[in-house]
């Protein structure tokens, strides 16, 4: 067993835990929960001052931080010493601070895991002469990405076993995966620590034989040309960004780069046309896009631009067999608009708007086919597919239930009438259909199986809406037993993200159930900055107007109180990543309203990290956040919300914050910095607790299974502390 570490460092005079060098992890916790009077760690303050644009600001937990911290995305054992002590002293804390949920935990782990079917396989998806399709065997936490021949129930042919890859890693995780056109050759990428740093290999199918020499550093992204001659990817740098798309011939050789991003500030993809007619280099962040064309039947030409990048215009474009289809929120097209182009090389000037923009109507997709187009749309909050033949009329798919998820998936073939989608609602498991387009008929061709039992009509699921401060309606989800009593007795989940555009879909979770049927009430909170009422609605709620995002928030917490689903203090919130951030502030500006916050890979330390160019998302997320090395402006209202920096001498409630030591999204020592300070600052008697997974990344651990244990740790946690009512004044 390897020792903790847990370092007699030197605390506060009145600080009573001090554990030595020498304990091992489970005989630290043990001593831990065996102390008389538990006492957190208290980390040591070495003050630094930082001058920026005439202001100063003094961060005592700086030194968390490690300057090396690029080389411990790739070896986490390179971390340094007192760190890597402080950390395993925290989650020895929290460990023995939870210890009395460690048997709901278990149950609440083995409930998630019963509504699994272990032994699963997905829809197969055809592609010319074969079915492709991943399945998990019995036990398994990771699939096996498997062929057989299409439409017939025999002939496996397995591509990638995943499972056996992850044997004795501690992280595995297959970041993108792919055949050849030609189906002789599958390519996938692997990330082995969790730092998003991935390793991609190519393989003969034919033969099994491994092909060229791994491609290290990549982005994680990887597309095969149309002919299968050549493999494009993408090259991660050193500060973790992706920086340039390379070329190499698909069964081994030297890597040429095709394209190198100039501006730090945006992220790069690739792939190709539904019609494979063109390779697609894509540049863009949350505002502006650009795209860069090879044709398919010239792959080692230097690709062209499409349309040059403009401030503020976003695009994506595919070709529809004759002529490109363009989805962009030029000209004034909050809510996207579809253009179209003849041209050989899609310039701006080319565009011609086919079907126009419409505020409240969020296109969100285009996918095209031969005969026909479907789009993607989101009209307050909810979910519709539109589906155009290519020679005029179109029809709506949609359903009827109050809140519901609808979302196309994508496949391999362009010259098919039939596509698929999923359709799924807080009551309602997945369901899989196959939609004939120009029949206009749908066939179900599966549907998510609960091992365990799942009876929807036990459950309610309802569309509230919540009033703003500025008057803007902010949607509710709710999920809750239909005997719940609405008279403010029932415990309440309030969940936010809130950032990027990325909407909260009114999906089913096997998860959540574990809350629901003890009595809770799910709630998710549809806030600005997500886009789940338009692009409007990301807009309403980034840069200068970010604070939108946290009284939205607020707005629904009160909201449900008003009417019977919660009472103020009894509510526990909950976001992760930029869903963290929100956490931190609504900790800062309303902590009476809470009984518990989760604080999943928190987003807290923002000011410093806007701050730091070194960091992988820093300048990309400029236009998210604003720029405070140049803008003393955006410096001010980041400063006004940031929750590290806004933490004061106030009575917060019980909060708990995870983090991954390979995470290059949301860096350990954020969660790390604003916990040690809150303990500083709190002027009441509830825990601030630290988990930090020392052997994961963003998405924590690895495996299906490993994953929802986390999940149980952070559900007992809201259990915990709503049970314990802590006083906050």
């Amino acid at each position: 067993m390897e020792t903790l570490g847990c370092a007699q460092v030197t605390r506060d005079v009145d600080v009573r835990l001090r554990v030595t060098q020498h304990l091992e992890g489970e005989q630290c916790a043990r001593h831990l929960a065996l102390m008389s009077k538990l006492s957190p760690p208290l980390a040591p303050k070495r003050p630094k001052r930082i001058e920026q644009l005439g202001r100063v600001r003094i961060d005592d937990y700086a030194w968390m931080k490690d300057d090396n911290w690029q080389q411990v995305l790739r070896d986490p054992k390179t971390l340094r010493g007192d760190v890597h002590d402080h950390l395993e002293v925290e989650n020895a804390y929290t460990k023995a601070m939870l210890a009395g949920t460690e048997a709901l935990q278990a149950q609440m782990f083995g409930e998630m895991k019963g509504r699994i079917k272990e032994a699963d396989s997905s829809v197969p998806s055809p592609d010319g002469p074969w079915d492709y399709y991943v399945r998990y065997d019995q036990g398994a936490q990771h699939p096996i990405h498997a062929r057989r021949p299409r439409g017939e129930p025999a002939g496996e042919q397995v591509l990638l076993n995943e499972e056996e890859l992850a044997k004795d890693k501690p992280f595995f995780q297959v970041g993108a995966a792919s055949h050849s056109p030609d189906h002789a050759l599958y390519a996938w990428a692997a990330d082995e620590q969790g730092s998003e740093y991935y390793t991609i290999r190519v393989k003969d199918l034919a033969t099994g034989e491994a092909l060229g020499t791994p491609i290290e550093s990549s982005y994680g992204a990887l597309t095969f040309s149309p002919d299968s001659q050549y493999l494009f990817w993408i090259w991660r740098d050193e500060n973790a960004r992706p920086a340039k798309v390379l070329r190499r011939p698909a069964r081994g050789g030297e890597d040429l780069v095709v394209y190198e991003e100039p501006d730090d500030g945006m992220f790069l993809g690739i792939g190709t046309t539904s019609d494979d007619s063109y390779i697609v280099i894509s540049a863009g962040n949350q505002e502006t896009s650009e795209s860069w064309l090879i044709p398919a039947n010239e792959p080692t030409a230097q690709p062209m631009v499409a349309a040059q990048r403009q401030l503020g215009v976003k695009y994506t474009l595919d070709h529809w067999t004759d002529h490109w289809v363009i989805h962009t929120n030029a000209d004034g097209a909050v809510d996207f608009k579809i253009s179209t182009s003849t041209a050989s090389i899609p310039t701006k000037a080319t565009w011609l708007d086919w079907i126009e923009h419409q505020p409240g109507r969020y296109i969100t997709d285009v996918a095209v086919f031969a005969s026909h187009l479907v789009r993607s749309e989101r009209v307050n909050a909810l979910d519709r597919l539109v589906v155009m033949a290519r020679d005029g009329g179109e029809h709506e798919i949609a359903f009827d239930e109050e809140a519901y998820a609808l979302h196309q998936e994508g496949g391999y073939e362009y010259d098919t009438t039939t596509t698929r989608f999923v359709y799924q609602s807080p009551t309602t498991p997945r369901q899989t259909f196959d939609y004939d387009m120009a029949k206009r008929e749908r066939t179900l061709r599966k549907t998510q199986e609960i091992p365990s039992g799942h009876d929807p009509a036990r459950y309610v699921a309802r569309r509230l809406y919540a009033k703003a401060p500025d008057g803007a309606d902010v949607p509710i989800t709710v999920l809750m037993l239909k005997e719940t009593p609405l008279d403010g007795s029932a415990p309440l989940l309030l969940y936010g993200y809130g950032a990027y555009g990325i909407p909260l879909d009114a999906g089913f979770s096997i998860r959540n159930l574990s809350l629901v049927d003890r009595g809770w009430i799910w709630a998710n909170a549809h806030i600005r900055g997500g886009s789940d009422k338009g692009w409007g609605w990301f807009l309403d709620g980034r840069k200068e107007k970010k604070p939108n995002s946290f009284t939205d928030f607020i707005a629904c917490a009160e909201h449900l109180a008003t009417n019977g689903y919660a009472t103020p203090g009894k509510i526990a919130a909950y976001g992760g990543s930029a869903g963290g951030m929100l956490m931190g502030a609504i900790a800062n500006l309303r902590p009476q309203l809470w009984g518990a916050i989760i604080a999943a890979v928190p987003f807290v330390d923002v000011l410093n990290t806007m701050s730091d160019t070194s960091l992988p998302l820093t300048p990309p997320e400029w236009p998210e956040w604003g720029n405070p090395l140049e803008d003393a402006a955006a410096y001010d209202l980041i400063e006004g919300y940031s929750p590290y920096d806004q933490v004061s001498a106030q009575a917060y409630p019980p909060i708990l914050a995870t983090g991954g030591l390979s995470d290059p999204r949301v860096t350990y020592w954020e969660p790390a910095k604003w916990i040690a300070k809150l303990r500083e600052y709190s002027a009441g008697d509830a825990p601030m607790l630290l988990k930090i997974n020392m052997e994961a990344g963003h998405g924590g651990a690895s495996g299906r299974f490993d994953f929802l244990k986390e999940i149980a740790l952070d559900y007992a946690f809201a259990v915990w502390a709503l049970d314990k009512g802590w006083e906050q004044a």
